[in-house]
């Protein structure tokens, strides 16, 4: 068990501690990423029921960054 959680806060291994940290990073990237399409997920949502749609480039830029 010791060998375990020694293992899960990096140890002293450089290697090791270097892919803890940026899977780390990358994690919180993805939840980042998934936060913002939440976001744009709300936006077309509340967009898709008005009778009316205006979309700005600076809508479209912050719901399609792929696209610009």
């Amino acid at each position: 068990m010791a060998k375990a959680l020694f293992g899960h806060l990096g140890g002293p291994d450089p290697i090791v501690a270097a892919e803890l940290s940026r899977l780390r990073r990358r994690v919180a990237d993805l939840e980042a990423e998934v936060e913002r399409l939440h976001a744009a997920s709300g936006v077309l949502t509340a967009l898709e029921h008005d009778d009316l749609v205006i979309v700005t480039d600076s809508d479209m830029a912050e719901l399609s960054p792929a696209l610009t």
